[in-house]
């Protein structure tokens, strides 16, 4: 009965192909102290939690946006801290919303560059230099 209740863990390779790193990232983000200390099987071997694949989702994304690993150690010393630092953690996220924002108008520009770019080749190989 007891296994029927028990939550599902993951190895290292199946947390990994779930959020989509590598074992090693994982192991780093634990090293770093980004991920609280997962826990182990009888034989020693990490197991992760749905819990711990959510944690580490979210970890991903302000990974993907850009977001520091400073500022990423700041909110997760903020998130065990408890509900006394949302506010705390409300505002870094903003400030970090607002980094994301300007970056996503630069690759606008960007994008508008290449767009440019790749209409004036296109006409070239057609023969129109106009």
């Amino acid at each position: 009965m007891d296994a029927d209740i028990r939550e599902r863990t993951f190895t290292v390779s199946e947390a990994a192909d779930q959020v989509g790193l590598t074992a090693y990232t994982l192991r780093w983000y634990e090293q770093e102290g980004l991920v609280a200390p997962v826990g182990r099987d009888s034989a020693g071997r990490r197991r992760y939690t749905r819990r711990d694949l959510d944690w580490l989702l979210l970890l991903t994304r302000l990974r993907r946006t850009g977001m520091p690993v400073r500022d990423m150690r700041r909110y997760v010393e903020l998130a065990r801290q408890g509900d006394a630092t949302l506010g705390a953690r409300r505002a870094l996220f903003e400030e970090h919303r607002v980094r994301v924002l300007h970056r996503m108008a630069e690759l606008v520009e960007d994008l508008k560059v290449l767009d440019f770019k790749i209409d004036a080749y296109r006409r070239m190989e057609l023969g129109d230099a106009g």
